[in-house]
């Protein structure tokens, strides 16, 4: 009797925790992040943030080219919202800067830091997976 008690216990603490858990797993999102261009290879930081209406946004806030500073401040990701039966970002419309059209896209923790975006056009087989860092702090212009 004792020992189901005790294991009753257990289950409910953690059954607590899980609730817990996904209840903040959304504002996980929230921070900035360390890309790589697929196309040209280079480096840049993006800010993810939850707009007014509760979706995810991003924005260039770190170009490692000089010539790409004028995108810095561009909101470049939209709409994403958070799927916590799939624990993922889902639904976001992506532009990529300097090229016409719009991509669809989802985003799923793969550890606490590393972050895999895939960006896709009509159905997610025929897209690009990439993996973005979270970092701690914004990087600094030059």
């Amino acid at each position: 009797m004792r020992g189901n008690k005790f294991f009753l216990m257990v289950i409910l603490l953690c059954c607590g925790f899980a609730v817990h858990a996904q209840n903040n797993q959304a504002s996980d999102l929230v921070g900035y992040y360390y890309m790589v261009d697929p196309f040209s290879g280079e480096g840049s930081q993006i800010y993810i943030y939850q707009a007014e209406d509760g979706t995810f946004e991003g924005r260039v806030t770190w170009v490692e080219n000089e010539v790409k500073k004028k995108f810095l401040g561009l909101v470049f990701l939209k709409n994403l919202t958070f799927n916590d039966k799939e624990n993922e970002w889902q639904n976001g419309i992506v532009k990529y800067p300097g090229k016409k059209g719009t991509f669809k896209m989802f985003m799923k923790f793969e550890s606490p830091t590393k972050l895999k975006v895939r960006g896709y056009w009509g159905i997610a087989m025929l897209g690009k997976s990439m993996y973005w860092t979270k970092e701690k702090t914004q990087r600094k212009q030059e």
